[in-house]
């Protein structure tokens, strides 16, 4: 049985660098799997391989997928990285197609590390390779800016075929994960996910303010708080954004519809 999924379309809002869209109504790709909406416009190499920088703190999974996609034919491994700086790094140095990234790979976060990345090359899709089954990670990738979703055990097809999809544009999510998007788009109340989970429901006070373009001394006066409690967020917040200032929180918050009220 196919056990990955096709999604060219996910319904909570995204960062700016993954397209959000709003239809579910879809069809069945050959050979299985579910699709979804239209494809994230994106350049891809035709007749060049597929370029990759692989990320994962343990050599031994990085030599597998590796042996995996040289024998797959199409897909070149430009690079390699066993820690959030080292996938900065190469992946500035390399400018691959995809990016596989093991997101728990060290203490730094791995959503942090995703937004980084794409700030840094928009061009790069990113497919998430863990072995860590959990909705709320799942979706802060997502959020962050992910393409896709695999578990490590999937087998030497589904990575191949994985890759080629997030570097055509397309979303891809492992086939249990497909089965319950529902879940993971919308809770029981019938509303949308708040578009960056890794926040506190405090963070995410102060976010929609700063997204509604208030300045700290404003924040302060409507959330009762003092303005170095204000400010301490504002930089908790900064940072699990993966932002460097005000303005790319502000943009990064409102393409994900906040601050529009």
């Amino acid at each position: 049985m196919n056990q990955i999924a096709h999604v060219k379309g996910l319904l909570w809002p995204l960062s700016s660098h993954a397209e959000p869209y709003r239809g579910l109504a879809g069809r069945r790709p050959e050979g299985g799997g579910v699709l979804v909406g239209r494809p994230v416009a994106t350049a891809t190499a035709t007749t060049a391989a597929v370029t990759v920088v692989l990320a994962d703190s343990q050599p031994a999974i990085r030599h597998g997928v590796r042996s995996v996609l040289e024998r797959s034919g199409g897909i070149s491994v430009v690079g390699e990285a066993a820690t959030t700086d080292e996938v900065i790094a190469e992946t500035s140095r390399c400018r691959p197609h995809v990016l596989v990234l093991d997101p728990g790979m060290d203490e730094s976060s791995g959503m942090r590390v995703i937004a980084q990345v794409l700030r840094l090359r928009p061009e790069t899709g990113v497919l998430v390779f863990s072995s860590v089954d959990d909705d709320k990670v799942i979706t802060s990738a997502l959020q962050a800016g992910a393409r896709g979703y695999l578990f490590k055990r999937a087998d030497a097809d589904r990575i191949v075929r994985g890759i080629q999809a997030v570097a055509a544009g397309e979303a891809i999510v492992d086939k249990s994960i497909a089965n319950r998007l529902g879940t993971l788009i919308c809770p029981a109340t019938g509303q949308y996910y708040y578009p960056f989970p890794q926040l506190t429901n405090r963070e995410r006070d102060v976010l929609e303010r700063i997204a509604a373009g208030k300045s700290n001394a404003a924040i302060a006066r409507e959330l009762v708080l003092a303005s170095k409690t204000v400010s301490n967020r504002v930089s908790v917040i900064f940072a699990k954004l993966g932002v460097a200032d005000r303005s790319q929180a502000i943009v990064l918050a409102r393409d994900a519809g906040l601050g529009q009220g």
